[in-house]
Order: structure tokens, then sequence, then C-alpha cells
């Protein structure tokens, strides 16, 4: 039987219903049961002392890569949900890159058995065409009926202007949203990281803006006789936030999501052909940074978003050219959320954690999470905003380990992570009093 729990005396903060306060929170059969000051204290219940910690709704994460089926020995379902619960994630979207990749009802079926033992929830994004080829639209109403919460070609642009246009108006109807990778390839190819003066210093092909802002340019301008919901990932140029802030400023459905790196580092880490530092879309420059920062700051970027990507080690060896894309993220994304955007003054806590709760759950229609709510479910993520640590090989609880953020010095973490009124992480001596009131 379900165990009881009481939260009490953290910052209550749901963007959801404008709720900041300190206030206790009571958890009964998995569902959420009240939320007020000082509850009644059953004596069956376990207590939780949140004092000086944020009390959220549970992170929501709409774009990471489980690597399952075909990939499992970068990462699996399981595996990952256990580094999402790590950082407090309580729901991850995962993308249809797989092998093979989540184009028909069958392999969405597969993805969501498999993520019935997950310790996060596990919703599935799957491929607008056929193999991420491109080329031909896939059954969207199967794949609806089987799950999907959302549509991406992710890891590949769609690069036919004429399929765009078709993908764009079926997917309207069914009022999910399109995921872009934002990608144009014939400007791309060949290119590892940036086009900037470290790409010229260490004589690799850079990657221009363009091949970014020029297909978010096209794709606005063919939905704006469809009004699909559009959005952009793992945005990364200053000139892709300006697109993005004219087409919403229009009234058009278009939103995008940033990622942690994105907001942090600099093509500069590329420095010594670190291949971790490889990603895709690239490291940029530091009017980049401040660009992305300032669209969050005004509303432009609305989603924060990892791009979890996992890679065995063997990956990211040799040379820079020939290495993978990508960096793991969960774990560290919290952290670095708070250095990127409330140190430097962009938001404060209520809008991070709206950019990681609501905004998310409304992107891809997760009813009923990404808040906090009596009756709803029971999904929380405590935080302890000040908590200074390190991250290290034995943090991450994930299978991969690709990340140029191994021994920095981080502050801000999860302390546990609630999913459906189950206790999946917690750490620290923070909760030694969690016990029998």
């Amino acid at each position: 039987m379900m165990a009881r729990v009481l939260i009490v005396g953290g910052r209550v903060i749901d963007p959801a219903s404008g709720l900041d306060a300190v206030v206790d929170i009571a958890i009964d059969g998995g569902r959420l049961a009240a939320i007020g000051e000082r509850l009644d204290r059953p004596r069956d219940a376990w207590v939780i002392d949140a004092e000086g910690l944020v009390v959220a709704p549970g992170l929501i994460d709409p774009h990471v890569h489980l690597r399952e089926p075909g990939g499992e020995h970068k990462e699996t379902i399981a595996s990952g949900s256990r580094a999402a619960v790590s950082g407090g994630f309580t729901s991850v979207c995962c993308m249809p890159n797989t092998t093979p990749p989540l184009d028909s009802a069958d392999v969405l079926a597969l993805v969501r058995e498999r993520a019935r033992t997950a310790q996060c929830r596990v919703f599935p994004v799957a491929c607008a065409t056929r193999g991420r080829l491109g080329h031909e639209p896939v059954d969207f109403g199967s794949l609806v009926h089987e799950g999907a919460v959302a549509f991406s070609d992710d890891g590949d642009g769609i690069q036919d202007a004429g399929v765009m246009a078709r993908v764009l108006r079926l997917v309207g109807q069914t009022g999910r949203a399109f995921m872009q990778h934002c990608q144009i390839a014939s400007l791309t190819r060949g290119a590892s990281m940036h086009a900037g003066e470290v790409a010229l210093r260490l004589g690799l092909v850079g990657w221009a803006r363009e091949g970014e802002e020029l297909m978010i340019e096209r794709d606005v301008r063919l939905n704006r006789a469809v009004g699909c919901r559009y959005h952009v990932q793992h945005v990364s140029s200053a000139g892709s936030v300006e697109i993005v802030r004219r087409a919403r400023d229009e009234g058009q459905p278009v939103t995008c999501e940033a990622s942690p790196h994105h907001l942090t580092l600099t093509h500069e880490a590329c420095e010594g052909f670190d291949a971790n530092a490889k990603m895709n879309p690239p490291l940029r420059e530091r009017s980049d940074v401040e660009a992305l920062r300032q669209g969050v700051h005004d509303g432009t970027i609305t989603v924060l978003a990892t791009d979890h990507a996992p890679h065995a080690v063997q990956d990211k060896e040799g040379d820079f050219e020939g290495a993978a894309f990508g960096i793991v993220g969960l774990e560290s994304a919290l952290a670095l959320y708070r250095e990127a955007l409330i140190d430097s003054g962009a938001i404060d806590w209520p809008r991070l954690i709206a950019m990681m709760t609501i905004e998310p759950a409304r992107l891809c229609g997760l009813e009923g999470l990404g808040r906090l709510r009596p009756g709803g479910a029971a999904d929380i993520t405590l935080i302890d905003p000040d908590l200074e640590w390190t991250l290290t090989r034995d943090e991450l609880a994930g299978r991969s380990a690709n990340t140029p953020f191994l021994g920095r010095r981080l502050r801000g973490r999860a302390l546990a992570t609630i999913v459906g009124g189950q206790v999946r992480m917690a750490r620290g001596e923070r909760l030694a009093s969690l016990g029998r009131a």
C-alpha cells in the first residue's frame, strides 16, 4: 500500500496557479491530497522537512534521447529514467531517432511497454516522416492513437519545402506540436563546429548560423497559412531568436527551447579538440549566448530542454571531425539553468520553474502534469537552490558521461524526486529527517 507523504515548510512554487508561498503539501494514494498552511500530520504519514527548499511540480524535459531501441550501449529507457529522476525530472519526452525509428504504431507500443517500469514518466515523440528520411509523412493518426505527444524528425531537419508544408498541415490536424531540428544540410555538410575564429584556428569546417536560421524562416512562412503548433528545438543563434520573436509578435503559434550548454558555453569550449564540446547545433559565440538569455528574459524562449544525448566513450574518441555530436544533460541541467538564467538576472525562480514544468507540459499536451493541484498527480521535485556540488562521473546515473561539465562546481540541486506519490530519488543529509511523524 502506498504510504502517505507530508511535505512541510517548503517554498511551494506552482507557476500554473501563481502560488509562491511557504505551505505544506499532503500526498495520499499517489495523488496530491491538499495544499495549505500547517496541514494535519497523520500518524502513518512520512514527513519531509522542506524548510529552505523549493517545492515544485515535477520537472519535465521535452527533449531527451533514450537510445532505445537500437542504441542500448549508450542509454536505455531504464538508465535514462534513472538519470532523469537524479536530476529532478519526473517526466521526459523521448526523441524518435532510434533504430528502428519511432515511425510506426508497433515501435511506439514497444517503447511505451518498456517505459512501464521506468523510474519516471516517459512519453514518446514520433517521427514526422517515414524512417526520418524527410520524404513521406507518417500515419499521424495511428501514432497519436498509440500515444505520440508530438512529432519530429529530430537529428535531421525536413529539407524539402513541399514535404514540410504537408507535414505542417497534417500535424496541425492532430493538434499536436511539430518539433523541428533546424539544420539545412547543404549549408552544414562537413561542418563540426561553429563557423568562427576557433574553427579557423583549429582548421575545421565551420557551421554557419544561416544553416539554422534559414530553416526557421522558411518554416515560419510556410506555417502562416496553416497554424500548426511549431516548435524550434535547441535554438543556438541570435538570428534564430529574432526570427522566433517576430513570428510570436505576429501571433503565430511558434515556440522554442534553449538547452543548458547553449546558455552557458561558447565555441571556445572546443579548444584543444575537446569532442565533449561538439554539439548539434554547435556552441556559438558570447553574443549568441547573450541573445538566448535575452530571449528567455523577454519570453521569446518559453521552454528549457536538455537535448540529453548519451554516447559511448568510443563515439567521442579519435579525431574531432569524426566524433559524435551531443552531451548528457539531465543530471546537471537544473544547476546550469540557475547559473545561466537566475544568477545572470534574466529570470527568477518562479519563471525558471515554469519553463521546466507547465510550459513543456503545454507544449506536449501532458494533461494534469507540470502543476500542483489537489486531486492531481503527485509529481513533485524538491530543490535546494543553494547547494554547492561538483559534477563527477559518479554523479551521473545514466550509462554515458559525454559532457564538458565534468569537474565543474555547480550550485542548486534536486534533493528528492517524487513520481506518482513514490519517492524515486532522495539524497544527502538534508533529507535525514525523512521518517514517521
